[in-house]
């Protein structure tokens, strides 16, 4: 599986928009390209993709442990609320770019008959 961040690709804007963007040899990229191209393909556009990778980078966080407390020392991770929180804003942007602000009608203006009475 490849991993490539290229931001003029889909697979890039993906990437850039979900934070994973560190792609390099060895590096700890979440998803790789084959899995983000199945969510733009399914999403149907980059920011409903961005959205369906959020929520999946989300569940693999869930299967761990939220916090961890040793001794005086706490730990909660946020991680898979943020991950919700930005998948949510991703769905919201997406619902309000395909609603129109306003409908057009059509005009025949070529085919007008008078009305002969």
């Amino acid at each position: 599986m490849t991993t490539t961040y290229d931001i003029t690709t889909t697979v890039g804007q993906v990437r850039l928009i979900i934070g994973d963007t560190d792609v390099h040899p060895g590096s700890d990229a979440v998803f790789s390209d084959e899995e983000l191209t199945y969510f733009y393909s399914i999403g149907g556009s980059v920011t409903l993709g961005a959205a369906m990778a959020a929520e999946a980078w989300a569940a693999k966080y869930a299967v761990n442990a939220s916090s961890e407390t040793i001794g005086d020392y706490a730990y909660i991770s946020k991680a898979v609320d943020n991950l919700l929180a930005l998948a949510k804003r991703l769905r919201d942007l997406a619902d309000t770019s395909l609603t129109p602000a306003m409908d057009w009608v059509e005009l025949d203006l070529i085919n007008v008959t008078e009305d002969t009475e």
